[in-house]
């Protein structure tokens, strides 16, 4: 079969030839079926190269590694043999005879055959080009900005002069493969302005591209990841074309899409669903280590429990063979899938164990992770990992990477740290933007926890830790001046630290800066509103003036996320009205286009507004949506499975109580009866109230305590009070049910003799206690969740009595008599109106 390829190769060269006047040397290695054939001829012809044939033989050489897979590559023994040391001394004299074509061809082709990018000859090369770079053709300007990305050159004043020369030429590019090139290498450089050109002009190159050369979409994607950007209507567009092209993608294809789909925040599900179908299409074939890597980490997650198993037990037969990158990989895999597979957990770390000499401080940290979060025992490997990460923090002077080593080092159990690692870290810290000081930030929370000291006093090291980070944490806030770079800061803070010290004045900052929200940047500063669960008027007023004024720049995509704080932290004005309009305009054309457990979702947030579009509801509770969202289901996160389905259950609830118009069905009885058995129901159990509310009712069979009623909310307590507000005492009505005419009714049990209905003017009350989690951060303003169980019960026919844990817990209340008191008037006031 070789000698076969062989000679193929030799036939395409001889016949790619074509002139009469020939090179016969230049023909001696186009001709060549392999590297050493290609040494053969350098060896014997030394004193008759010419620089074209220095810079062919390197080509070719190039291409032949470039056709074999990557690990059958054999670029180290390219680079000891004898000849390609000839080759290279003889480029470097030859530099000055090279046309531009030829230079960077061969530049890029030293650099794919790891040639140093400190050595003479690289350097030279690129000093040559770097002379030539206005005389350049856009295709060999492209290929010279990746060997300068190659070397790490991306933010060097020779790229900046790249990005000059493409912002001037951009109208004439008609290449689509030359320009997604060259935005990936200079995307650090790109300003908004360019940005925006290049994304308008790839938007009509992508039109005119041959569609099966997915390359340049997926390059398309990752330039948008790489500057953080997340433009919904060109990651679609680049969507579809990678959709058409799945069933050409190998493991390592799919796996770095969905990468970069995950970085952006782009859950499609379409494309999960292929690239389901086309990995366990890939699983025979997937049988060395290199390839089946790649398609563990891609497949796991999607995978059914079959497959997986299928999986997890052929990397128990390959656990041997994996590398050092590859073992970190199946790792990381194995905690993405929750696995609990003890024999494959002890083989990876077993590999680890051996390579963990050969690992950068980075990838200790993955490392640390993915064992800690698989709830993996391994003490003899963790003291060597914390041993490993303390040499790593005490050595590193990058802000990032210190708070990284410091939080995963946090992880592991250790007595006592080091003064010298709290030095190390406090030598950064006015460094640190706010992630990284807020990482540092838990990992001293824990090592204060975790010190024998601290049932005393908190050690003054870690003290005078706390106050830096307090200090430069409000320094870095107050003087912020750009609110994007303010918000990409803020995307992943979260934590005790970060709420009690700089909440408010990241509110006073978000105030400060307002007038620079647009509606580029509004979704991710409702969703920071959302999760950190403050009210601000001002703001909400202003992000709503925004939308209304800018709905037609919105994606519809963006609406969940903008709506979101609104609904949840319940806030409402005229301007917010025509907010929910305005966006219910822009998404009602484009339900086919959201992910089904997206637009769950969205319905969910609408209706804790009150807020029911027909077409919506009857879009979600369709018989085809529905199918698909069991699909998807599949092939989602387990928690975020769970969470699909129970948003999916409240907006069924809230469907058939406030739209029973709508005809919506209830089909969610045995999912309830299932948590319900399950105990994930919420139940506040509070033994003070129980037995006050006896004590005033008149004793305590005049009061029930979680109370499960239809549609399966649960009431902390009830009781029953006639027409002249009297206490009733129990007798065994048991569930409220809803017949077909609407009407409320109490059905009795079937072995009660007590009345199945009750008396006249009779009402039955709902005492619901309310924590600080139905509240606004700070505030008692009450949350949308919490008004939309009220009007829900007074559906149902409560009168709904709500106790909030301020004035329960307030300094007023401080007596027995008090609180009775208080219920008292709480009860027979709201049952009165």
């Amino acid at each position: 079969m070789f000698r076969l390829q062989c000679v193929n190769s030799c036939l395409r060269r001889l016949l790619h030839s074509g002139t009469v006047k020939q090179d016969l040397l230049l023909e001696q290695l186009r001709v060549c079926c392999n590297e050493d054939h290609v040494f053969d001829v350098v060896g014997k012809n030394k004193a008759k190269l010419t620089v074209d044939h220095v810079c062919k033989a390197v080509g070719i050489l190039w291409q032949f590694q470039k056709e074999k897979p990557e690990m059958l590559r054999t670029v180290d023994l390219i680079k000891s043999h004898p000849q390609f040391l000839t080759l290279r001394v003889l480029a470097e004299n030859k530099i000055v005879l090279m046309d531009d074509l030829m230079l960077v061809d061969t530049l890029y082709s030293f650099l794919r055959l790891n040639v140093d990018h400190h050595d003479s000859l690289i350097q030279q090369l690129v000093c040559e080009a770097s002379l030539r770079l206005d005389k350049l053709p856009m295709k060999s300007l492209s290929k010279f900005s990746v060997c300068l990305g190659n070397q790490h050159l991306h933010h060097s004043p020779l790229m900046g002069q790249i990005t000059n020369i493409l912002a001037q030429n951009l109208s004439s590019i008609d290449d689509a493969r030359i320009l997604t090139t060259m935005m990936i290498s200079m995307c650090s450089l790109v300003s908004p302005w360019l940005r925006d050109a290049l994304i308008e002009k790839v938007d009509t190159l992508l039109d005119t591209m041959d569609p099966l050369n997915y390359n340049n979409a997926r390059r398309v994607v990752q330039f948008l990841r790489t500057i953080k950007h997340n433009h919904r209507p060109m990651i679609e567009k680049c969507n579809r074309i990678l959709l058409r092209s799945i069933s050409r993608m190998d493991a390592e294809d799919i796996s770095i899409i969905s990468g970069l789909y995950q970085s952006l925040q782009f859950n499609n599900y379409d494309f999960k669903l292929a690239a389901k179908q086309q990995l366990t299409e890939l699983i025979d074939s997937s049988t060395d280590p290199f390839s089946f890597t790649k398609l563990f980490v891609a497949l796991s997650p999607l995978a059914g429990p079959e497959i997986r198993q299928g999986l997890e037990d052929t990397v128990l037969l390959l656990a041997d063979e994996f590398n050092a990158q590859q073992a970190v990989l199946i790792a990381e895999g194995l905690e993405e899938i929750q696995s609990r597979n003890l024999s494959l957990m002890n083989k990876i770390a077993a590999v680890i164990q051996r390579n963990l000499h050969v690992y950068r401080p980075m990838e200790v940290v993955r490392i640390t992770q993915a064992l800690f979060l698989l709830q993996y025992q391994n003490p003899e490997l963790y003291s060597k990992l914390r041993s490993i990460l303390t040499n790593f923090l005490q050595g590193s002077v990058l802000p990032y990477e210190v708070a990284m080593l410091a939080r995963v080092l946090s992880l592991l159990p250790s007595p006592r740290v080091d003064e010298s690692l709290i030095a190390r870290i406090e030598a950064v810290v006015p460094q640190c933007n706010l992630n990284d000081l807020n990482n540092i930030s838990i990992a001293v929370a824990k090592w204060v926890r975790n010190d024998p000291s601290y049932h005393h006093h908190t050690p003054r090291k870690y003290v005078r830790l706390l106050q830096a980070l307090n200090r430069y944490g409000q320094e870095r806030i107050q003087t912020v001046d750009c609110l994007d770079t303010f918000l990409e800061e803020l995307k992943h803070v979260t934590g005790e630290w970060f709420e009690e010290m700089l909440t408010e004045a990241t509110m006073v900052t978000l105030e400060r800066l307002m007038y620079q929200i647009n509606w580029e940047n509004v979704p991710e500063l409702s969703m920071f509103l959302t999760r950190i669960n403050l009210l601000s008027p001002l703001l909400m007023e202003h992000i709503a003036n925004v939308v209304v004024k800018d709905i037609d720049r919105f994606h519809y995509s963006a609406t969940y996320a903008t709506l979101l704080p609104f609904s949840v932290l319940n806030y409402d004005s005229v301007k917010v009205e025509d907010m929910y309009d305005a966006c219910i305009q822009l998404f009602t054309p484009n339900f086919g286009m959201f992910d089904p457990h997206l637009l769950v979702f969205l319905g969910h947030t609408l209706a804790l507004a009150n807020c029911f579009p027909e077409e919506l509801v009857k879009e979600i509770f369709s018989i085809d949506f529905l199918g698909k969202l069991d699909s998807q289901l599949e092939i989602l996160p387990e928690i975020v499975n769970m969470r699909v389905r129970r948003r999916l259950m409240e907006l069924n609830r809230a469907v058939c109580l406030e739209c029973p118009e709508y005809q919506v069905p209830w089909f969610h009885e045995r999912y309830c009866l299932r948590l319900k058995k399950n105990g994930k129901g919420t139940v506040s159990n509070v033994q003070q109230i129980h037995k006050l509310l006896g004590e005033i009712l008149g004793g305590i069979n005049y009061v029930r305590t979680a109370v499960v009623t239809p549609y399966f909310y649960t009431v902390d307590f009830e009781c029953i009070l006639d027409k002249e507000l009297k206490p009733l005492p129990y007798t065994e009505l048991s569930s409220l049910q809803i017949p077909d005419r609407g009407q409320v009714q109490w059905e009795a049990e079937s072995n009660s003799n007590t009345r199945d209905e009750l008396p006249p003017g009779a009402q039955r009350v709902a005492v619901d206690f309310h924590d600080s989690k139905s509240f606004c951060k700070n505030s008692h303003h009450m949350k949308g969740e919490a008004l939309m169980r009220k009007r829900h019960l007074e559906i149902l026919g409560y009168c709904v009595v709500q106790i909030p844990h301020f004035e329960w817990n307030s300094m007023e209340l401080s007596t027995p008599e008090a609180w009775k008191n208080y219920l008292k008037k709480k009860i027979l006031g709201k049952c009165s109106e």
